[in-house]
């Protein structure tokens, strides 16, 4: 029962995920909470799949000034860095938004791709980064790829970028919030457990998974969604330059949608194999010649500690 108690608290938390995609998390949240280790075999695989990353990052890597910094998103966004999520693992936001903000200051970086493959996750700082990401336009170019997914929170991050692509074979959308609540009451019953909870403050226990939930409480966890959504939506609206009309009624209305109908939807600004992204910066800076002329040394080094994938233009 513990255990489904942390995984209750876990799903009333706000998120901009595909449902589908919680049971890696969720599965984390219960060995957490039953006090157990990962499986040797678990941990093989975090980190064959955090070798493959490592790999895909340093088959990329070139030197030079007037690079493109590609910058990893993948996995289950969370706030803070979840160290053990195996298949496509987490990315932070936190962590993210320090490595972002290098690359705009690193004086040899030209250009930033986000490579985005993620199912989305929690809302908490994704609306801050979108929002750092959106205010830094101008400064250098800014492009995003959903390589192959960009879901949720993942599609709101990407959104904030100046170009957005679609690998031929990706999906992107998953636009909404959603938030669960469990009631325990009956089966703690039946095990003999009569729970009362003593509380200060009229609404501190409300929503709790110890009772039924009132309608009060539902309306105020329907006003929390809504709120999220209405963030998340004009999240959107600036992003791709369209009315929030168009992100509610249009883009999937919550499905995700391939390459053609996601151009047709103005989701994406076109199809493009992850090569073809790359071609397209290097065409477009060498056009504009914005690629910078001066060398920070310090600058890269830190970045270069922080993984990214440059890559050069030459």
């Amino acid at each position: 029962m513990k255990r489904q108690l942390l995984l209750t608290q876990f799903l009333a938390t706000p998120w901009a995920l595909m449902p589908e995609h919680l049971q890696a998390a969720s599965g984390v949240l219960l060995r957490w909470a039953s006090g157990q280790s990962a499986s040797a075999d678990v941990m093989a695989t975090v980190a064959a799949d955090r070798e493959a990353r490592t790999a895909k990052r340093e088959a990329n890597t070139r030197a030079g000034s007037g690079a493109i910094a590609v910058l990893p998103f993948y996995g289950v966004v969370t706030q803070r860095e979840v160290s053990d999520l195996c298949g496509p693992g987490s990315v932070s936001t936190q962590q993210f938004t320090a490595v972002f903000r290098e690359a705009l200051a690193d004086d040899t970086i030209g250009a930033i791709l986000i490579d985005i493959d993620s199912p989305g996750g929690s809302v908490y700082g994704t609306g801050e980064l979108a929002a750092e990401i959106l205010a830094a336009r101008g400064t250098k170019p800014i492009v995003a790829i959903a390589n192959s997914l960009a879901a949720s929170a993942a599609y709101w991050v990407g959104c904030a970028a100046s170009e957005f692509y679609v690998t031929p074979g990706g999906e992107v959308g998953s636009i909404g919030v959603w938030q669960a609540h469990a009631d325990y009451s009956k089966a703690l019953e039946m095990e003999g457990v009569d729970m009362k909870l003593i509380s200060a403050g009229k609404y501190k226990v409300e929503g709790n998974p110890y009772e039924p939930l009132g309608e009060e409480a539902e309306a105020f966890m329907e006003s929390r969604v809504k709120d999220y959504y209405a963030t998340f939506s004009q999240g959107v609206s600036k992003g791709r330059g369209v009315s929030i009309e168009q992100v509610r009624n249009g883009m999937g209305q919550g499905r995700c949608l391939g390459g053609d109908a996601a151009v047709a939807e103005n989701m994406v600004d076109g199809v493009m194999t992850f090569d073809e992204v790359i071609k397209k910066m290097q065409r477009d800076m060498r056009s504009s010649n914005s690629a910078p002329k001066a060398v920070n040394r310090s600058r890269s080094a830190s970045l270069a500690s922080a993984e990214l994938d440059i890559l050069n233009l030459g």
